[in-house]
């Protein structure tokens, strides 16, 4: 394998819902993937390679980084999917709530995004996307979230510092602001309900987030973009 030409895609949250989907995509693409999560078994596709670990924890970014790195030589894409939603009354948040879900949504996207845009410059660009929310844009009192609105909304405003940093230097910068979609995160027995909280009347499939990180993998005029993918919702309703 010509590592110089094999383009390799770092995915967090992979082992299932939509990381699973993007692994499958980018795999599609033609790219070799690093698949991360805290725990992950490994692929029996050559091309993948499977990095346990808890982005939350100091070093874990880093070493799913120098992973790639090692397997593949190199990091072109990195996908910051891992997140963590907690729906609390703002009053009735804990320390332990604040530190998990700080964790893994700043702290998970911090080091790891460090490092991968350290190998990116090394080799002459590449591409982050970020997974954030369209609750960030459209607070709805059906569903309290102040945690997801103070790291997410963080995501959505480094998005586009980071995108204007490296512009010049052909790394790009997007993130998708999702609505609810259909993962193994929500129940059956509820999607009924959820599908009311987006105008056009469903939740999201799988294949939505997908289409639209796909979108903006190859689209090399777009950075600093928040895309949503939401059904509307941050529209209005």
């Amino acid at each position: 394998m010509d590592n110089n030409t094999q383009k390799v895609a770092v995915v967090t949250g992979a082992s299932q819902g939509i990381g699973e989907g993007l692994v499958t995509a980018y795999r599609k693409l033609g790219y070799a993937v690093v698949a991360n999560s805290r725990s992950i078994e490994r692929s029996g596709d050559p091309m993948v390679l499977t990095v346990p670990g808890d982005l939350a924890e100091p070093g874990t970014g880093t070493r799913v980084i120098e992973a790639a790195l090692a397997e593949f030589g190199r990091v072109d894409t990195l996908i910051n999917n891992a997140g963590v939603f907690v729906a609390k009354p703002f009053t009735d948040y804990s320390d332990e709530d604040f530190d998990l879900v700080t964790g893994v949504n700043l702290r998970g996207f911090f080091e790891i995004s460090q490092q991968a845009v350290k190998a990116m410059l090394a080799t002459g660009g590449g591409h982050v996307v970020n997974v954030s929310t369209s609750l960030v844009d459209h607070a709805n009192t059906a569903v309290p979230s102040a945690l997801a609105s103070l790291t997410k909304g963080g995501l959505n405003a480094v998005t586009k510092s980071l995108a204007i940093e490296y512009a010049a230097r052909a790394i790009r910068v997007n993130t998708v602001a999702l609505g609810i979609i259909e993962t193994p995160m929500h129940p059956v027995e509820t999607h009924a309900t959820l599908a009311t909280l987006h105008p056009v009347g469903r939740i999201g499939a799988i294949a939505d987030v997908v289409d639209a990180v796909t979108y903006l993998e190859n689209a090399a005029f777009v950075t600093g973009e928040v895309l949503h993918v939401d059904g509307g919702q941050s529209a209005g309703h």
